[in-house]
């Protein structure tokens, strides 16, 4: 099969690509026949030798991908109401960016029917962080404001329609007017340029001075002392990357008087049952609003597999909108 591979810990020129043995899927797995793979801001940092690969993951990049099903496991199948030949989408821990991926059964999840290939394989990562951290572990609730930091961005672009369909207030912070104009576009309700304006005033402004419920953080730093004076009572910040830095002076006075709930997590390295758990959550909730098109997939540029490299050097320039996808 022909993959993309990292060549060693560099620059984006180092992504190459190569042929590769075919995977061979075990108890559990299906093998899918890939159209396309997403690519996503954990890839770069792997590339740059920042992201080690869990135990047992291939080392080709590649959280994402969109095909049909051609081999696995087919009581496991079976049971996912899965077969060989249907069109589906997954989540892996890697392998992505290769003609031929395996992926657990549990985290595969049939393409909508109305979408192509290239538009399923943009959703399973940010679909999935996005429920697993907004929803299951900030309990965002139906009538709440919620601020997204990098609301252009991938999972920015998620977290704003998920969030409007389930009724709850978005605010999205943003680089530009294009990206302001984007997201307000796909719902939100406000975005802030940080490069302009101060986002705990604007925030506050906003919200009436009651400050918002919850903050999806990707950039952490000096962010989190921000985000926390903006948030209202019982209000909580979920971080889900650290561009900005790992390091944080919070005002932990007023943590304890608004009793504020700062948490986070990574989702590549977690077990096949905590994923399965988000899958289900997906397809009972968020995939009929795909069917419908109340949501829908947001793709700024589509690249020939073998120009890997660019996509990243676009990623890393910060000026694209949703998702970048690779097709073979």
């Amino acid at each position: 099969m022909r993959a993309i591979e990292i060549s060693a810990p560099g620059p984006a020129d180092v992504l190459r690509p190569v042929e590769r043995p075919a995977p061979s899927f075990a108890s559990g797995e299906a093998l899918i026949r890939v159209a396309a793979s997403g690519v996503n801001r954990p890839d770069v940092l792997q590339r740059k030798g920042l992201y080690p690969v869990p135990p047992g993951a291939s080392d080709i990049p590649g959280l994402e991908v969109a095909g049909t099903v051609a081999d696995g496991d087919r009581a496991a199948l079976a049971a996912a109401g899965l077969a060989v030949g249907d069109r589906v989408c997954a989540l892996v821990a890697g392998g992505g960016y290769a003609e031929l991926c395996v992926a657990p059964v549990a985290q595969c999840l049939p393409s909508p029917a109305k979408l192509s290939d290239v538009e399923a394989a943009s959703l399973p990562e940010t679909f999935f962080t996005v429920w697993s951290n907004v929803f299951d572990r900030a309990r965002l609730q139906r009538g709440e404001t919620l601020v997204v930091h990098g609301g252009s961005s991938g999972i920015g672009v998620t977290a704003i329609q998920l969030a409007k369909a389930w009724g709850a207030a978005v605010i999205v912070t943003v680089g530009s007017a294009e990206k302001a104009a984007a997201c307000r576009a796909l719902g939100a309700d406000h975005a802030i340029d940080y490069k302009a304006q101060d986002f705990v005033v604007e925030v506050m402004r906003l919200t009436g001075g009651a400050g918002a419920n919850v903050v999806l953080d990707m950039v952490a730093g000096d962010y989190i002392a921000r985000d926390v004076q903006c948030l209202a009572e019982d209000g909580r910040i979920v971080i889900i990357a650290v561009q900005g830095g790992t390091k944080a002076n919070v005002d932990a006075g007023l943590v304890l008087r608004r009793r504020l709930t700062i948490t986070g997590s990574t989702l590549r390295p977690r077990p096949v049952e905590f994923k399965a758990q988000i899958a289900a959550s997906l397809r009972r909730t968020v995939w009929p609003w795909l069917e419908t098109g109340v949501v829908k997939p947001v793709i700024h540029q589509v690249f020939p597999a073998a120009e890997a490299a660019r996509a990243h050097e676009l990623m890393e320039s910060n000026r694209h909108i949703g998702k970048l996808v690779l097709t073979w």
